[in-house]
């Protein structure tokens, strides 16, 4: 089941800003690796020497430095107390169940955002929480695992198209978070299609499987709206920096940024309105299926009322023999077809009345 909520119990009576990883371990170890680069030159390689990361703040090139396996939390501390990062900015990399924000600090500014993947097969979201840290030529960026979400940016820099090698880490921050927001417009897309086959079930033939799938998308919707709200705030904030980490070039790009965002909220908004709808759609049709049942039911019931009135009053079996009044039909010779006749009758003209109705 989807997990919208991730205990934090592993840090109760610790020290703020104590490196605790809080999450699921999802990669098999620590790993990083970096990219150095600027208008002419790139370079890929992976530090071996933690001391290495102290020159980088001291180079004019720009340096993205990809690190993951966040439930490492020993080796995470270590990388990041080379850059010289906040014990609390450790802990919040390190707690992934953190909500989406934006800290300021005097030598950096730190993000929070949460990526959600879909998985096509099992038709299910999951959520996985990335860290950004800004610095003035450099961009950290923390995965819960070794994804290829940023492959596409990276190739970018790589063929150096576009102006991402000729601007800064800031616009570099912008493309990932760009790529972020464009996952989401193909997560929405996929979650559209499920809930125009879940509709076309609906009418068709609904069912309690229905239901949970109902549920279950009522649930990704408020994750995604739980990721995608303060999504919002943070690139807002971002616009709205006034330290120089963000450049005025960037913050025309991150206004285009803040629409697709808003896009998106809107998306998942108009999505949630189709959900709740669908429940009640699904209640009102099991509703209507039970009064059909219970219709088909009672007309049986109101048919056989005099049918067994019928058969209860000849079945009384009083001697003829004793009063002429005590049931004279039981000795006609036609008596039995008679009775037969008088039920048919009975059946066929309350059947006549149901129809001319419309009860059936």
């Amino acid at each position: 089941m989807l997990k919208l909520v991730k205990t934090s119990s592993r840090k109760a009576g610790l020290p703020p800003g104590s490196p605790v990883f809080i999450g699921e371990r999802v990669t098999e170890k620590f790993g990083l690796d970096m990219v150095d680069y600027d208008a002419e030159n790139l370079s890929l390689s992976t530090p071996v020497r933690l001391d290495e990361f102290r020159l980088l703040k001291e180079t004019p090139s720009n340096t993205w430095i990809r690190v993951h396996g966040l439930h490492d939390a020993e080796a995470v501390d270590r990388f990041c107390l080379e850059f010289g990062l906040h014990p609390l900015t450790i802990e919040d990399i390190l707690h992934t169940g953190q909500r989406p924000k934006i800290d300021h600090y005097e030598e950096y500014l730190f993000l929070v955002i949460n990526l959600i993947n879909y998985d096509d097969a099992a038709r299910e979201m999951s959520m996985e929480q990335i860290s950004f840290v800004l610095g003035s030529n450099y961009l950290l960026t923390f995965h819960e695992k070794d994804d290829d979400i940023f492959d596409d940016v990276l190739a970018r820099l790589e063929t150096n198209k576009g102006r991402i090698r000729k601007l800064g880490t800031d616009y570099l921050l912008y493309s990932l978070l760009d790529r972020v927001v464009d996952n989401f417009f193909s997560v929405l897309e996929k979650i559209g299609e499920e809930v125009e086959d879940l509709e076309e079930e609906l009418i068709a033939a609904p069912s309690p499987e229905t239901l949970q799938a109902i549920h279950s998308l009522k649930r990704e919707m408020i994750l995604l709206r739980k990721s995608v709200w303060p999504l919002r705030e943070v690139i807002h904030g971002l616009q709205r920096d006034e330290t120089t980490f963000m450049g005025e070039s960037t913050r025309v790009y991150l206004k285009d940024l803040y629409d697709h965002t808003i896009q998106v909220l809107d998306t998942v908004e108009t999505f949630r309105d189709i959900i709740s709808g669908m429940i009640d759609i699904y209640l009102s049709s099991v509703s209507n299926r039970m009064n059909e049942i219970i219709k088909v039911l009672t007309i049986f019931a109101v048919i056989f009322i005099p049918l067994t009135f019928i058969t209860s009053l000849y079945g009384m079996n009083f001697n003829t023999g004793a009063s002429p009044f005590n049931m004279p039909e039981l000795n006609w010779y036609f008596g039995y077809p008679f009775a037969l006749l008088l039920m048919a009758g009975t059946l066929l003209s309350m059947l006549v009345y149901f129809k001319k109705k419309q009860w059936f």
